[in-house]
């Protein structure tokens, strides 16, 4: 028997809860985890939340990430006692996911825990943290440099907002972040963030084209806030889209696109390629500080993600959020 969350959908409504459930239960997979950390990001808070179509199956086990160690494989690439890592692949939506103290899983979908992070830091990472590492590498591709210009980081206080911030001031960006939460500024600016934006000035309806600014761009919003956005982004600059915090919607015209060459680059993180998850990390290892990592992260169990997943979905959570399987 092991702990989940586990989400049903029946006459009886929408509902999620902690539960016991037996190992009989897991879902097909050549290898078998035990979890020893998991993560709450958006998705997950709509998936127990029921806020959004997130879950394609019924009965699901939430959680789109996990660490732990290899119990049991048939997979050729993974042994037993390996630690191993996964984000995405669509666990948590239509495969059970990481927040349970088991998974059994495609072993194709994991990769080996870094030599740099404990497990713990690597949930402190999460598809947060490896998205905003995806943003990063897809801002280098386009040949934004930190001689460029500014780059912005909308949803700043958010888990990948939150890990751009540290990345890009340590390569040596110098980062503007924009927060509905100016109260936080201290906490951004310990990250790197060299100033700090009302989100409100991005979030309405606004012109075509405004004053060329930003070299760069994370956003993590979506909607009229990702419009302004590439309104605003300088010659040629680059703009990575990996968020809906605002909405899916996208009210902008061709005109950056047209007239200043700016790129849009849509970020993927489910479906990415192994050898792109692997880059992924290796640079995670590299460029991320590890002490921010506590800045940004806090750690609860099991039996709180529920509550804790109603406050994120109300905008009250700060970074990243780390969950114990096992407590």
């Amino acid at each position: 028997m092991f702990k989940a969350i586990l989400i049903e959908k029946d006459e009886a409504g929408y509902r999620a809860g902690l539960t016991e459930l037996d190992e009989g239960a897991l879902p097909d997979g050549d290898v078998t985890v035990r979890v020893a950390y998991s993560t709450l990001n958006y998705k997950d808070g709509l998936a127990i939340s029921g806020k959004g179509p997130v879950v394609r199956k019924f009965p699901m086990v939430p959680g789109i990430d996990l660490v732990g160690t290899v119990e049991a494989s048939t997979h050729a690439g993974t042994a037993v006692g390996d630690m191993v890592v996964l984000n995405g692949w669509g666990v948590g939506e239509t495969h059970w996911g990481g927040l349970a103290q088991k998974a059994r899983l495609n072993g194709d979908w994991l990769v080996p825990l870094p030599k740099a992070f404990t497990p713990r830091q690597a949930m402190a990472i999460g598809t947060a943290g490896y998205t905003a590492m995806l943003c990063v590498m897809a801002l280098e591709r386009n040949g934004v440099t930190p001689e460029r210009g500014e780059v912005l980081v909308t949803g700043a206080n958010g888990g990948v907002g939150s890990v751009a911030v540290a990345l890009l001031s340590r390569l040596g960006y110098t980062v503007v972040a924009s927060t509905g939460r100016p109260q936080e500024a201290e906490f951004l600016k310990s990250l790197g963030a060299a100033e700090i934006i009302d989100r409100a000035t991005l979030s309405a309806p606004g012109k075509p084209l405004t004053k060329e600014r930003w070299a760069g761009a994370v956003d993590t919003v979506g909607s009229h806030t990702l419009a302004n956005v590439c309104a605003g982004m300088r010659y040629r600059g680059t703009v990575t889209a990996c968020g809906l915090a605002q909405g899916m919607d996208l009210p902008a015209t061709v005109a950056p696109f047209i007239l200043r060459g700016v790129t849009l680059a849509g970020i993927d993180s489910v479906m990415a390629p192994r050898t792109e998850r692997l880059e992924a990390w290796q640079r995670l290892a590299r460029d991320l500080d590890p002490s921010h990592l506590d800045l940004i992260t806090r750690e609860i169990g099991l039996g709180e993600a529920i509550e804790a997943a109603a406050q994120l979905m109300a905008g009250q959570v700060r970074g990243r959020v780390v969950v114990d399987v096992n407590r």
